[in-house]
């Protein structure tokens, strides 16, 4: 019986192959991950929002996941409007 033959590792090799950043990136991803599942978990309870003519019952995630696309949304456009404004200056 021939055993076939076992291939050598070759150090250079496994150094060009190993890539800390993606592996780096791919933890930090799992960890948001995790994050945001158990922020998920933790906030299923439903809560209620008065509005000036309104009231709503609605899960905490989604009132928080709400409130920070509004708060990103605002960033960006006060961001939009300081850079239109710094550039007139620039042009006068």
């Amino acid at each position: 019986m021939h055993l076939p033959r076992r291939r050598r590792i070759d150090t250079g090799e496994l150094q060009e192959n190993w890539q800390p950043r993606l592996y780096a990136r791919l933890t930090v991803l799992g960890l948001l991950v995790a994050y945001a599942i158990a922020f998920i978990l933790e906030n299923r309870t439903h809560v209620h929002v008065h509005f000036v003519f309104a009231t709503a019952s609605v899960s905490l995630v989604w009132l928080a996941l709400l409130s920070l696309a509004i708060g990103v949304t605002a960033g960006i456009l006060l961001a939009q409007l300081d850079r239109r404004r710094r550039r007139r200056r620039a042009a006068q």
